[in-house]
């Protein structure tokens, strides 16, 4: 009897385990991939995805910097980056749980583990994080962890572009937009397709550009609109920071192909081919100001020299505006108390000095010691000090003194008899040395300049601010979008960095090329960088200064 109820215990463990396991997200039930869907609704995943707290933030953009393609493999630290990953993803930060999952799918910083990873995806996935059901899709394609099933990797990708992963959008809008049925390499579904695609374009994502490039673009003169579409989908791409538009572009360039009407452009083929490069190398790049050094024509190049082509890309990338200066102690004075910007007086002095300046007749207190005063023997800053304790009288004394700097062979002033008082009788004055100045250590750029996807801009002493579509741009330079909080797309507006490089009278872009529902009067532009500098001939390419383009200073 007794045995018996040992084998009841151990079937209803493993009957309790299998529904357990069944329950588990990633052997979730799911409807079956669709590839002749009649609809495709466009969402969004900025709209899907929970806050990011700003400590989250944090740990995550400083992992993202010890892991930068921009170093070199050996600088990397993989290790400290999933640390900093699994503090992020302890506070719900959705990014730092995927990159964490993929770190122990990969065992890049950790030993590698696809039961943790899995379980980490699956805690996204209860989140409700489109991202997550994709990198489920991938684990199933993969067998990462779980048994390989392309099925349920498609039906994964499927329920992940519902979703609004663009990532899942630019792979399936792939697949459907062929004029024929051949799986599961492509399915002719190119209405669906093209919708999956334009959303995932919208959302910013690169390799939805580029395959929607790629449908778009045609070699028959019937195509020209497409073609001038395609060209200009690849163009944003770029922007994206995908490394495969900038290839189609450069070839498109070198060769004269439809896609640019048949007009070789060597300039602007070596250019694209640059930033191809760029691109490749550092996956992370976005150029949101690529127009500065690359316009698409009719308009014209800015000069550049070929051989620096880091000018290129930083002129490219997002500008972050520098926050204003906080003056440091004593840059406000004058003479001989000024304190450069950026510096301040040791925290002890260098060594232990004083020189006798003053003293005073105890028995004949009216008479002012007519001598001059005691001859600098460093060079640096000194502050008087009383040499006699008077009640607190000293210390207040003291705490009214400015350190001011003198040269060595200098004379000290004389010191201000009628700043002791009462007390000028018995007092006397010493200047005790403080040694020379010691520079700040600098402010510490933001994560994304020190990853090399950002660079730093001047923050414009005067604001000028326009309403999209309201009038053409006034002032040439880069531009920043910025759309109410309350607006229903305001989440997926700013999910990337809407900058863009203007000429004078140029019109602000639209949201609705983008597919986005977006009234461009809504959108606000603010001008935050200047413009190209007159070169020898028309402009040449050039970053920030301390001056805009009209000699206007700059905070």
């Amino acid at each position: 009897m007794l045995s018996r109820l040992r084998n009841l215990n151990v079937i209803l463990l493993f009957a309790i385990c299998a529904c357990s396991m069944k329950n588990l997200p990633r052997n979730m039930s799911l409807d079956a991939f669709d590839p002749h869907r009649k609809v495709f609704v466009c969402k969004y995943e900025a709209d899907a995805v929970p806050s990011i707290d700003a400590q989250a933030e944090v740990y995550f953009l400083e992992g993202m910097r010890l892991t930068s393609p921009s170093l070199w493999p050996e600088d990397r630290n993989y290790k400290k980056a999933a640390e900093l990953w699994e503090q992020a993803a302890e506070r719900r930060h959705w990014k730092a749980m995927l990159n964490l999952a993929d770190a122990y799918a990969s065992g890049l910083g950790v030993p590698r583990d696809p039961e943790r990873a899995l379980q980490i995806v699956e805690r996204a996935m209860t989140l409700g994080i489109p991202a997550a059901y994709d990198l489920m899709g991938s684990f199933h394609m993969n067998g990462t962890g779980v048994t390989q099933d392309p099925s349920r990797a498609f039906a994964f990708w499927q329920l992940a572009a519902d979703m609004g992963s663009p990532s899942a959008m630019a792979y399936l809008g792939d697949k459907l937009t062929a004029t024929y049925d051949d799986p599961p390499a492509f399915w002719a579904n190119r209405k669906v397709g093209l919708k999956m695609l334009e959303c995932g374009l919208a959302q910013g994502n690169g390799q939805a550009a580029y395959r929607l490039g790629l449908t778009l673009a045609g070699t028959d003169k019937s195509l020209d609109e497409d073609n001038a579409r395609a060209l200009w989908v690849f163009h944003e791409g770029v922007k994206f920071g995908n490394a495969r538009c900038a290839s189609r572009l450069f070839g498109a360039f070198d060769d004269g192909a439809p896609l640019v009407m048949h007009k070789k452009d060597a300039a602007r083929a070596e250019r694209y081919l640059t930033i191809a490069d760029a691109l490749r190398r550092n996956p992370d790049l976005r150029l949101p100001n690529l127009d500065k050094v690359l316009p698409l024509p009719p308009a014209q190049l800015p000069q550049w020299n070929a051989g620096e082509p880091s000018i290129l890309i930083d002129a490219a990338k997002p500008i972050i505006p520098a926050l204003p200066v906080t003056p440091t102690p004593g840059s406000q004075r004058t003479g001989r108390a000024h304190i450069p910007q950026g510096y301040a007086l040791p925290s002890q002095p260098v060594a232990p000095v004083a020189e006798w300046t003053e003293t005073f007749d105890r028995e004949t207190a009216d008479i002012w010691p007519q001598r001059e005063g005691a001859t600098v023997s460093f060079t640096g800053y000194w502050v008087a000090a009383l040499t006699e304790s008077v009640r607190d009288y000293q210390q207040e004394w003291g705490a009214r003194q400015t350190p001011m700097r003198f040269a060595k062979g200098e004379v000290f002033p004389a010191a201000d008899r009628q700043s002791l008082g009462e007390f000028a009788r018995i007092l006397g004055v010493r200047w005790h040395y403080l040694g020379e100045l010691v520079r700040l250590p600098e402010p510490r750029p933001p994560v994304q300049v020190a990853r090399g996807v950002a660079r730093m801009g001047r923050r414009p002493a005067e604001a000028l601010a326009c309403w999209g579509r309201e009038r053409p741009c006034p002032r040439t330079g880069v531009w920043e979008a910025e759309l109410q909080a309350t607006h229903p797309l305001a989440k997926v507006f700013h999910q990337r960095s809407w900058q863009t490089y203007l000429e004078e009278g140029q019109l602000f872009p639209d949201p609705s090329q983008l597919h986005l529902d977006i009234d461009a009067r809504m959108v606000r532009w603010h001008w935050i960088d200047n413009a190209n500098e007159p070169g020898a001939v028309g402009y040449r390419v050039t970053l920030s200064d301390l001056h805009d383009h009209q000699g206007k200073a700059l905070a």
